[in-house]
C-alpha cells in the first residue's frame, strides 16, 4: 500500500512545493505526496522551480493549491513546513499523523538572484534529508 502525504506552508509556493517534488521523484513507489498551502499564493515559486531543477525534479508543472482540495482524501501523515501553516493547521480526523518540520521561508530571501537561489538550496536540501528520512523510518518501521 502507497502512503500518502500532505505538505502544509501558508502560501504553497516553495517549501511544501519542493516537498512535494522530492517525495514524489525518490519515494515515490512508497508514498503519494501533496501540497497545499492555508492562503495558497497562486504560483510555484520560479526559484523553488530552478533549484528543484539542479536536482533534475521538474516541479515547474506543479501549481499552488488550497488545502481544502485535500478534506477528503485519506492521508497517513501531514507535515507542516511553516510556523504559520503549523499554527493554522486545520484538523486531519483521516491523518494518523500530524507532524511539524520548520523551515525558513525562502521566498523572503534578499540579495542578488545567486544569494537568493542558495536560501532556496538549503531549505531544499534540509526538507531532502528530514522528510525522506521522516517517511522511509516510518515505512521501514
Amino acid at each position: 500500500m502507497i502512503g500518502k502525504v500532505l505538505f502544509l506552508c501558508t502560501g504553497n509556493s516553495c517549501r511544501s512545493q519542493m516537498a512535494e517534488g522530492l517525495v514524489n521523484h525518490s519515494l515515490g513507489g512508497q508514498w503519494q505526496a501533496f501540497s497545499a498551502g492555508t492562503k495558497p499564493s497562486g504560483y510555484v515559486h520560479p526559484l523553488a522551480i530552478e533549484a528543484m531543477a539542479e536536482l533534475d525534479i521538474d516541479i515547474s508543472r506543479q501549481r499552488s493549491k488550497s488545502v481544502d482540495e485535500f478534506r477528503d482524501i485519506d492521508l497517513d501523515i501531514v507535515i507542516t513546513v511553516c510556523g504559520g501553516a503549523a499554527e493554522d493547521c486545520p484538523v486531519w480526523p483521516g491523518a494518523s499523523e500530524v507532524r511539524h518540520m520548520g523551515y525558513p521561508d525562502p521566498a523572503e530571501a534578499t540579495g542578488t538572484k545567486g544569494e537568493r537561489l542558495e536560501v532556496f538550496r538549503r531549505v531544499r536540501d534540509g526538507l531532502r534529508g528530514d522528510v525522506l528520512r521522516c517517511l522511509t523510518d516510518r515505512t521501514d518501521g
